[in-house]
């Protein structure tokens, strides 16, 4: 299946979003050609200036709306490869379509650009998926790549505004993967590319992207940063959530690796490090000791008898994209000192 290398040019779009700022990076530092899209310049001068050494390998450019039609018919000209990270994510959403069209109409959209403007050189499409397209909330046990959400694109369209604000959020995702795919098999006659999904759960992580405060956090980092250091809420507050997580650099380098390993075509890949609840974070980051650092004790050690509800098979990114995913206490600790640097 056709893949990349350096120095070839990859088109990240949305690239000052939290995943895909350190995409651009790791490419840029493995010797790619990057062309970013951003909403509007304003969103750009982060950008450059963090990567100001590069400045002669990345180019920015604007995209208003991922939801007009053609919106990158001039981004994808010319590019090998491509990594669609541009989707909403938050919990705020009145009408489902708020996050159901942009995350649709966006994957479709630079989809239907790439078949009839990116030119024959372009090998392959990464999109930025998510577990939320993977896991239903009635799952039991392990799940890997074969899985898929049903459920919340059922309960949105039975209850529309109605539905819980994670079903809106879930079914945009489980929507938007489906018909990257279903593109990408109705015109497999035409497209000289390949497809790939990547599909993490909670993203944590230190963050390189532009962030003015903690409220103008990215949902999962402010999910992290409310949990382990503001002490809003009490451990046992917190004790009843579950879920699964991943390092941004992981999900990264993913990316990469999803864009330069042949076999990984026309595959999906579940980027998980592995399930928690929040007392793990809390021993992890005790133990760390960091100066200057309180960190909620809750129940030490509870973590390690917990049973979840379901939890994700990652062998597919370990064997075929050879990633090794980092542990909690690295992240927690990177996480803090980088949530801390800024004065939060």
């Amino acid at each position: 299946m056709p893949a990349i290398a350096a120095p070839a040019k990859v088109l990240v779009s949305g690239a000052n979003g939290f995943i895909a700022v350190w995409l651009v990076q790791d490419l840029l530092k493995r010797g790619y050609n990057v062309r970013g899209t951003v909403r509007a310049e304003s969103k750009a001068a982060h950008v450059r200036s963090l990567f100001k050494a590069y400045a002669d390998k990345l180019e920015i450019v604007e995209v208003p709306d991922i939801t007009q039609p053609g919106a990158f018919d001039a981004a994808v000209q010319g590019v090998d490869a491509i990594a669609h990270t541009a989707s909403p994510f938050h919990f705020k959403a009145d009408d489902p379509n708020e996050l159901i069209e942009p995350a649709v109409k966006g994957t479709v959209g630079i989809l239907e650009s790439a078949l009839k403007h990116a030119g024959p050189q372009l090998q392959r499409i990464a999109v930025l998926s998510s577990c939320a397209s993977v896991a239903n909330a009635s799952d039991r046990g392990e799940l890997d790549e074969h899985s898929w959400n049903e459920e919340s694109t059922a309960e949105v369209r039975a209850r529309g505004r109605a539905a819980e604000q994670s079903a809106k959020y879930r079914a945009s995702k489980a929507l938007a993967e489906k018909a990257a795919w279903d593109f990408a098999e109705k015109h497999k006659s035409e497209i000289s590319w390949d497809l790939v999904a990547l599909n993490p759960p909670f993203v944590f992580g230190p963050i390189l992207h532009e962030v003015a405060s903690p409220a103008a956090l990215n949902s999962s980092v402010a999910i992290f940063y409310e949990a382990i250091l503001t002490q809003k809420k009490t451990p046992e507050q917190l004790a009843s959530f579950q879920g699964s997580w991943v390092d941004v650099r992981d999900v990264s380098l993913g990316h990469v690796r999803a864009l330069e390993v042949p076999a990984a075509g026309g595959q999906r890949f579940i980027l998980s490090a592995g399930a928690f609840i929040w007392q793990d974070w809390f021993d992890a980051a005790n133990e760390l000791k960091l100066p200057g650092v309180t960190v909620p004790a809750g129940t030490p050690g509870a973590g390690k008898s917990f049973k979840y509800d379901y939890w994700y098979n990652n062998a597919k990114a370990r064997t075929v994209l050879g990633i090794e995913f980092r542990d909690k206490k690295t992240t927690a600790k990177d996480s803090i000192e980088n949530l801390k640097s800024h004065g939060w």
